[in-house]
């Protein structure tokens, strides 16, 4: 049976596994069919368990002030299917409790597994260290000369193709490769969860977790990460250009 990948991406709780990066729900092994609204649901749920997740939280996030569609039906259909999923009864919840009014809370006891160490020189244990601290923090996007938006790669790839543009002038292809949400326009101020730090390329693979790219994955260069702590101490403002 396929299963997720045992990493610090998966969350556990009672008999279910949710692969946070891959968006996929596992029940003894098995994969759960669930759509994507539900999913983003569930993993704003995971974020804050035991906590209240207020209605106007979810609509911030997964249903933008430019996204034109019947909200509370569209929430109250996601919850729905989500407690389909996972077996809830909406009367008496083990998982999903909705107070009337004001939002969702998430019941059941969350485990996310530390991430595996790996034999390695001193100095370099140390800086991979600092770096695993990294993941799973949620940082904001800082953009560059006073810009409201950051152009951001998908992937290793895509930044590779930029980069070729870039030094060729080639803004036929970056609006082709934009066209195409290969290069996607993140707001300024827009949270993402670190969800890999490469340090040999200054840049890590994050989550995004506002607006019209929520649920996506980036790459991020460490210069455009703010309000996270260990990045200020361990290599300092200047060089990684964080605002205070």
């Amino acid at each position: 049976m396929p299963t997720p990948a045992r990493s610090t991406n998966l969350v556990r709780f009672e008999g279910f596994e949710v692969d946070l990066r891959a968006q996929e729900l596992y029940k003894g092994g098995r994969k759960v069919k669930l759509q994507v609204q539900p999913f983003q649901v569930l993993a704003m749920l995971l974020e804050q368990p035991g906590e209240v997740v207020t209605r106007e939280e979810m609509q911030k996030r997964l249903w933008p002030a430019d996204t034109f569609v019947d909200f509370d039906h569209s929430l109250n259909t996601a919850i729905k299917k989500l407690r389909q999923a996972l077996g809830d009864d909406k009367k008496k919840p083990h998982f999903v409790e909705t107070l009337p009014k004001r939002g969702y809370r998430f019941l059941a006891s969350v485990k996310r597994p530390a991430a595996r160490e790996t034999p390695m020189a001193a100095p370099v244990a140390a800086k991979e260290a600092a770096a695993s601290s990294w993941v799973g923090r949620v940082a904001k996007l800082a953009c560059e000369d006073g810009h409201p938006f950051a152009v951001l790669a998908a992937d290793a790839a895509t930044a590779a193709e930029r980069q070729k543009l870039d030094a060729a002038n080639d803004d036929v292809g970056l609006s082709l490769l934009i066209a195409a949400q290969k290069l996607i326009m993140v707001p300024e101020g827009t949270p993402v969860r670190i969800l890999e730090v490469e340090q040999a390329h200054s840049r890590c693979q994050g989550r995004i977790l506002e607006g019209e790219h929520y649920g996506k994955t980036a790459l991020l260069p460490l210069k455009l990460l703010r309000e996270v702590p260990e990045l200020n101490r361990v290599h300092g403002p200047r060089q990684w250009n964080l605002k205070k």
